[in-house]
């Protein structure tokens, strides 16, 4: 049998998944995890508990893939029934097994639960299963080969509090010494930018390029771009990544803007431009303080809820009025009359606030519209402003940088489209500090 996976599919068990109670994490996280190891996902699925339905499910993705994942329907209750019907998918059979078993009964003692009858059912395994202990839960993980038919079946418990590090401790070692190679991957982070422009800049890359591999994948306001390099050692997967790495960086905008790739990237293998900021802050050396209108504190709560940050955030001032705003961090009378409170003039003045205020190297000062609209009055003229418009400034010492947001609520719900407002103009925010710490 071959060492070499070439599909893989996933399918996620569960009645509650279909009617939308539980939000499917799992197959998003085993995905990354595929690609992670270099192992293409052709196909995702979700069946309810019911066999018959498992069944057909199971025969299709038989015929297709040749590495299927099952989540979900491992537990001890009569509607768990993913592991009887794949069992007979695989022509397997199933036994007690014994170390399971004994790990199962630890468990319940552990968490003084009484042990009842249908608890045995989570250690009947097929006698030739590879077993995954589950260090999170009752019921193990295990995996099934059909060595004739090239057919390799993973069945893993549904909870992502289980399945996740169990895959990470025990399923991804197996599967990388299935395949004899060593994955690496890196993630490039963007901000700035669309995926549009990205995928143009790196289009020869991700066509032409076999290892490593190069694919952007879009988020809210953000793009981020995944090397991934396959090798015989760390190390050598390491050099290939770096090397692919500077070429992205080196990519040219052009058409869609000018400057190159680098102009946009915050950081590395970071989960959120929030945590590229605090990174950027920290090995820099330097402070940040926010005041904030529309957003409602959200930069710096976006900003405080990475680990670390304490080192970088010295401050945050939630100013909504008009009072407040000349209260607590300093803004003109006479700017609020001749500017208006929408306006970029006194995002800078609380910028400049929050930072003297604080003693903080960096101010950042965001004011505008997340629901409705409004009038103002700007140098003596009226200027209707629609929801979305926001005045972001962000200022260190003498230098000061300013934006204004055009956020599109789109057909969302008045709810929605407040929330999205906030979260983006705190993006941009977020962004602008690291943007000002590396200068």
């Amino acid at each position: 049998m071959s060492n070499k996976f070439h599909a893989a599919e996933i399918i996620s068990v569960g009645t509650e998944l279909l009617l939308g109670d539980i939000i499917n994490t799992d197959a998003a996280f085993l995905a990354r995890e595929l690609a992670s190891l270099g192992i293409p996902c052709f196909f995702q699925s979700v069946v309810g508990d019911n066999p018959g339905r498992l069944r057909a499910t199971l025969k299709t993705a038989y015929e297709r893939s040749d590495l299927i994942f099952l989540t979900g329907g491992l537990g001890p209750t009569c509607d768990d029934l993913t592991k009887e019907t794949a069992a007979e998918m695989m022509g397997k059979v199933l036994v007690l097994h014994e170390h399971s078993y004994e790990r199962i009964k630890k468990v319940l003692a552990s968490r003084n639960i009484p042990e009842t009858d249908n608890q045995v059912k989570q250690a009947m395994l097929p006698p030739d299963a590879i077993v995954f202990d589950n260090d999170y839960g009752t019921a193990p993980g295990f995996c099934m080969v059909n060595e004739e038919a090239g057919k390799t079946m993973i069945l893993l418990p549904g909870p992502p509090r289980e399945l996740e590090p169990l895959f990470t401790e025990r399923v991804k070692p197996y599967l990388a010494a299935r395949s004899g190679e060593t994955f690496y991957s890196v993630n490039l982070g963007m901000f700035g930018i669309g995926e549009a422009a990205v995928e143009h800049s790196l289009r020869d890359m991700m066509e032409h390029d076999e290892n490593p591999t190069v694919a952007p994948y879009c988020g809210e306001g953000e793009v981020r771009v995944r090397i991934t390099a396959r090798g015989k050692t760390e190390e050598e997967c390491r050099e290939l990544c770096a090397a692919t790495e500077q070429r992205i960086r080196a990519a040219s905008c052009a058409p869609y803007r000018p400057g190159i790739l680098d102009d946009y990237i915050y950081g590395i293998d970071c989960e959120s431009v929030a945590e590229g900021t605090v990174k950027v802050l920290k090995e820099k050396g330097l402070t940040v303080s926010f005041a904030e209108s529309c957003t409602g504190g959200y930069a710096a709560k976006r900003l405080t809820d990475i680990p670390g940050s304490s080192a970088v955030m010295e401050g945050s001032f939630v100013t909504y009025s008009e009072k407040t705003k000349m209260r607590f961090v300093g803004v003109k009378a006479e700017t609020l009359a001749e500017c208006s409170v929408y306006s970029e003039e006194v995002a800078v003045e609380m910028a400049r606030g929050a930072a003297l205020m604080t003693g903080a190297d960096i101010g950042v000062g965001i004011t505008g519209l997340a629901t409705g609209g409004d009038v103002r009055i700007y140098h003596g003229k009226e200027e209707a402003l629609p929801a979305g418009t926001v005045f972001i400034a962000c200022v260190r010492g003498d230098a000061v940088e300013t934006t204004c947001l055009h956020l599109d609520p789109g057909r969302r719900n008045p709810l929605e489209g407040r929330e999205f407002i906030r979260r983006r103009a705190s993006s941009q925010a977020l962004y602008m500090a690291l943007c000002m710490a590396k200068k």
